[in-house]
């Protein structure tokens, strides 16, 4: 099957976003294809550059990066819910010297989004 997984959760301070991180691997050695993690709300935080976890933390964006890297699955953030909380892209900063987008995650909007779900058997949100 295929999934569009979409996560609304912050990258800390909750279990939404790792839940949903675990919930991709299941998927994927399930060997089901995921078609997209659309990070949505206060989930745009995942992708903050500036997120920087104690040593004996969990990394969950390098996690995150790593799996989207190995599978080969986009890691898109709504822009519009981006730009609310300050993240943001070359394109979409005042002064380009203040880049936060983690290195892997693509700002994007809902048509992107849409267009993943109606390829998608599934949508899950987390």
């Amino acid at each position: 099957m295929r999934y569009v997984i979409a996560v609304n959760h912050p990258v800390y301070g909750s279990q939404g976003a790792f839940l949903a991180y675990q919930f991709a691997q299941a998927l994927i050695k399930q060997h089901h294809h995921i078609v997209q993690v659309f990070f949505f709300q206060a989930g745009v935080t995942n992708g903050n550059a500036y997120i920087n976890p104690a040593n004996d933390e969990f990394d969950l964006q390098k996690a995150w990066l790593n799996f989207s890297r190995q599978y080969n699955i986009p890691l898109h953030l709504c822009i519009s819910a981006a730009q609310r909380r300050g993240v943001v892209d070359n394109q979409t900063a005042r002064l380009l010297q203040h880049n936060n987008l983690a290195e892997g995650f693509v700002l994007a909007g809902l048509g992107e989004f849409t267009k993943a779900v109606l390829e998608a058997d599934r949508l899950i949100t987390l």
